[in-house]
Parts: structure tokens; sequence; C-alpha cells
């Protein structure tokens, strides 16, 4: 039998092997040679770039009823949120039947039928019809089916607390920047990023791992405790109705770290209407922002100083005359009272002028305000908020002795109620300077970062410290009647009755003071400090106004904290 001829396979084969060789050019092309055009054409398919803008950060606080104000550990409490808000437009043009739309648009919303018209009357082919629409009143303007309408989200700022807290929070303004407070101070932190993200398509999407860059602005969590600061700012509205005070301020702190627990001011504001405001100064937190003279309150570190020097100790006597002359300028008493022969306990006890005076006599002028300074009263506390103030009180050092006998019992010399606050925690916490902060935590996704406590070495020494606490004690237990007492505890604290300086020219206001009191708790083992500082009440004393707003709220907070007693107030 004849075998078929090769010619015919091995014809079949070259055209196999042709073809194939096409086949792997054609790929080594495309793969290799244009395999940069083919995959950005890949890519442009699947990949979208969309510029976005993250959403700004939140504001909330954490109640501290469990840690007794060592961290937040309780209910959250917004404070600052973003809220959806609409706005609604239409072209006049694509309306045919202009009053059958504004009656059923009039419907939907709070604007009469004939304020409609009139927006629609005019040529513009553009006009916006309503502002700040909820996303309730915009599904109810949606479900009206208008042709011609149309609707745009713009993100707003919303305090969900109204009032409350109002200069500490501060409010985001019309440039869409925070103003004051926090929202200010923390802007680079809030405020979300403007930026481009990457939008995958096909099966990049499905294995996409999505570890791309977040553009939001970081929650905040604040050291405030919603409650105290709430006790604290109706305390003050309180004082305004029963002593028609002008303003005032409530500081509520941990001394052993900085952590404030309340920044309450009287009057505050609606930072959800901020632009209804006409005096810009209410925007201004007092406690940080405006410098007084302190009066009284100044009179324990007077003593601290002194008794760190060893010049005197609580026992040390010296006779009041009631008056302290320098040239043809006088010192007096508060009412011009007398005491005679005074130990220094009684000094305070009694708020004696002229014993401060005395005190201050007893160390150099350079010694004295060598502790002005590291009780941080010529520099700020630099707390975390913005447009804080201070004052060098540089007018002291080459001030003649008249200025430093009036400074050392708090005339003539200026600071912030916070200053003065984070002074006293000194005197509490063992005699360490703490720089006071209102930021717990920032909050990023998934990532946080904790505050930590910035804590100084002592700057006084322990015996002076107990013997100060011992003084200061008896001032709550024995003076202005025993007013601040609250049974079973021993507190610690000092008042305060400033003059106003006049505005203009030299002197001091003839019918305005500044009351005030400074008070720690429980003496030996402090948890809460408060400064009470009320502006021109109309009372003659701070035993009168600023002592029994102080024994309220120590009150509450021992109450809320569950603080034992240190003793049985019934035992006899």
């Amino acid at each position: 039998m004849k075998k078929p001829s090769n010619w015919r396979i091995n014809t079949i084969l070259i055209f196999i092997i042709i073809f194939g060789a096409a086949i792997i050019s054609r790929l080594f092309f495309l793969q290799v040679l244009e395999r940069k055009l083919f995959a950005s054409q890949a890519l442009g398919q699947q990949v979208a770039f969309n510029s976005i803008t993250g959403s700004r950060g939140q504001i909330f606080c954490v109640n501290s009823q469990e840690s007794k104000g060592v961290h937040g550990s309780g209910e959250v409490k917004s404070l600052a949120i973003n809220k959806d808000s609409w706005t609604i437009s239409a072209n006049p043009k694509d309306i045919l039947d202009k009053p059958a739309f504004a009656e059923s648009l009039s419907m939907a919303v709070s604007d009469s039928q004939e304020q409609i018209l009139s927006e629609l009357g005019g040529q513009e082919s553009y006009v916006i019809l309503k502002k700040d629409l909820s996303s309730d009143e915009l599904s109810k303007v949606k479900k009206l089916n208008l042709k011609g309408l149309s609707w745009q989200n713009a993100a707003d700022r919303f305090y969900p607390q109204g009032e409350m807290l109002s200069q500490t929070l501060g409010f985001l303004g019309g440039a869409g920047a925070g103003q004051y407070g926090v929202e200010g101070y923390y802007e680079d932190t809030l405020k979300g990023e403007v930026g481009v993200r990457e939008e995958k398509s096909g099966l990049d999407s499905i294995f996409s791992n999505g570890n791309q860059a977040s553009f939001e602005g970081s929650d905040v969590y604040l050291t405030i405790d919603y409650n105290i600061q709430f006790q604290a700012e109706e305390l003050l509205k309180q004082e305004q109705k029963k002593d028609d005070i002008d303003s005032g301020q409530i500081i509520v702190m941990r001394p052993d770290t900085g952590r404030i627990l309340a920044l309450a001011n009287f009057p505050n504001f609606n930072p959800n209407q901020y632009s209804k405001e006409n005096d810009l100064d209410i925007f201004q937190n007092s406690a940080v922002q405006k410098l007084f003279e302190p009066g009284s309150i100044m009179k324990p570190f007077t003593m601290a100083a002194a008794l760190n020097e060893g010049k005197i100790i609580p026992d040390t006597t010296y006779t009041d005359t009631g008056v302290v002359n320098f040239g043809t300028k006088s010192i007096h008493n508060f009412a011009n009272e007398v005491y005679g022969k005074q130990t220094m306990t009684q000094v305070l006890e009694n708020s004696i002028n002229t014993g401060a005076v005395f005190v201050e006599q007893q160390i150099s002028h350079d010694v004295f305000f060598s502790y002005i300074d590291k009780f941080g009263f010529t520099e700020k506390t630099g707390i975390d908020l913005r447009g804080e103030v201070s004052s060098h009180n540089d007018s002291l050092k080459s001030g003649p002795d008249m200025n430093y006998a009036t400074a050392s019992f708090g005339q003539g010399i200026e600071l912030t109620p916070l200053q003065i606050a984070r002074g006293f925690c000194a005197i509490a916490n063992g005699g360490k300077l703490v720089r006071p902060y209102i930021v717990e935590k920032i909050v990023n996704g998934k990532d946080g970062t904790d505050a930590r406590p910035e804590i100084s070495d002592p700057i006084i020494t322990q015996q002076t410290l107990s013997q100060l606490n011992s003084m200061l004690i008896n001032v709550v237990d024995k003076g202005f009647n025993s007013v601040a007492k609250i049974p079973g505890y021993y507190l610690a604290g000092k008042t305060g009755t400033a003059q106003v300086p006049l505005k203009k020219g030299k002197g001091y206001e003839a019918d305005k003071t500044i009351q005030s009191f400074v008070g720690y708790g429980p003496a030996f083992n402090p948890q809460f400090l408060i400064l009470v500082k009320l502006d021109n009440p109309k009372v003659p004393k701070s035993a009168l106004s600023a002592v029994p707003v102080f024994k309220e709220l120590a009150q509450y907070i021992i109450n809320y904290w569950h603080i034992p007693p240190d003793y049985d107030a019934n035992a006899k």
C-alpha cells in the first residue's frame, strides 16, 4: 500500500509555526514594546481621581464620675458636631406655572407663597429660595417633584448644648475656620484636609486593600465634665439674679494634674447664632483672656514666700494699728478695721491687708518677686485655648515700696483667673506647678493620642506646704463665720474682695468690687480645686457672694464623686 505524502503534514506544521510566531510577535509587541501605553489606558478605565474635602472633626466630653475627675470614663456628650444643611434653589425659566409652583413649595417650607413668587419674578437663571433646611424638610420638598427645583448640601457646624461652654468651645466662622476657644486653638487638628482620592473599578476594586490616606479631621475629647460644667453655669446664673453680678467665672480643676473639669462664664452666647451678637467682647473667655487685680486671694502666696524663706511661722505675731504709711500715702484694712495683736494664721483668717504688708516686709522685694515668678504669675499658663493673655508684672521691679506693699494683698498686680487657680494648685498638690489643659485626647479613625500632664518639680518645701495648708483650713473653719465649711470635710481656701481700677486715669472705682474665693478639698488629699470670681456683685464682701457659690459647688462634687468624709460630723 502506498504511504501518504509528507508534504501535506509538513505544510500544516509550517502554517502552525507561522501562525504561532505571528501571535507571539503580536503579544511581544503588546505586552513588551507597548506595555506602558496599554497599561495607562487600562488604568484610566479602572481608576478615577476625585477631589474631596474631609469633614471637620467633632468635639465631645466624657463625664468623670467614676474616675473622680482623673479621666473621662462615663457618658459621652456631643459639644460640636457636623450637621447636614440643605439649600434649595430654582431656575425660573424652567418653571411653566410659577403660582402653582410657589403654592406647592410654600406647603413644604415656612416661606409664604407671595415671598416665593417674588423670588421667582426676576430675570435671573438661578435664585436661592431657602437655606438651612434639615434632611426631613428636604424630603418633603423632594416629594413635590417640582420641575426647575434643585438642592445643594452644605455641612453645617452645630452645637447641641447651645450656650453651654460657649467661650471655651468658640465657633466655626463664616470663612469655615475655627474662631476662639478650642475651635480656634485646634483648627489644624479639627479641619478636614483637601485632597484627591483614588476610586478603583473592576478587579482592582475587589482586591484593593483600602489603605488610602484619610482626609477627615480628628475628633477632640475635652477634659470637661458635663455635669460639673452645667452646675457651675447654673450657679453663675443664680448669682446674677441674687446679687446682680455684671459677669463671673468659675474654674474647677484637678490640682494634681491641671485637668480642667469646668470653665464657666457668665454671660455666654449661642455659638449656633454667633453672628447675631453685637458685643464682640462676649466671645472672649474671661478666665484666660482678661486680667484683673486679684485682691486678698493673693495673700497665701505672700505668706508662702515668707514661710519658705524661714522669716515667719504661723504663730508669728505683729500688732495691727489699721494703717501702714508710705510717705503721704497710706494702706488701710477693709472697712478700716483695726485688729490689734494678730498671728499670721489670723492674718489669713481675717484677711488683714496690713498683715500682708508686714509679711512682705520680712523678705526683700527681689525675693518676693522671685516667688511671684515661681508661682507662674509672670507668664501664660500654657492652656490649650486660643488667645490666652498674661502680664509680666514688670512694673513691680522698678517700683517703689508702696507697689510691693499693695501687691502683697493683691492690688497693683494683674493676673488671669486661671493663673491664680494654677498657683493654688501648687499649694494643694505638693508644691508642683502644673500646665492646665482642656483636651484629653485626639482621635482620628482608630488612632488616638492622649494628653500627658506637664508637672514641675516642687517650688516650695513640704514644711511650708503643711503650714500653709493648716492656715488655709483655719480660714474655712473660722474665717467669715465659717460660711464655706462643709460638716465632715476639711476644706482649705481664701476669700478676696478687690477694687476695680478705673479704665481711664489712676485710682479705683468708688462703688465696684471683684469678689472671689479659691478653695480645694479634701484638704489633706485634694481632689478638686474651685475658683469663683464674681464681677461687681451688689453685696459688700465675698463672704456673702463667692463663698456660698463655692460651698454649693464643692458639696455637689463631693456627692457626685462619692468622696468619703474626713471625720464624723455628728460625733461630739
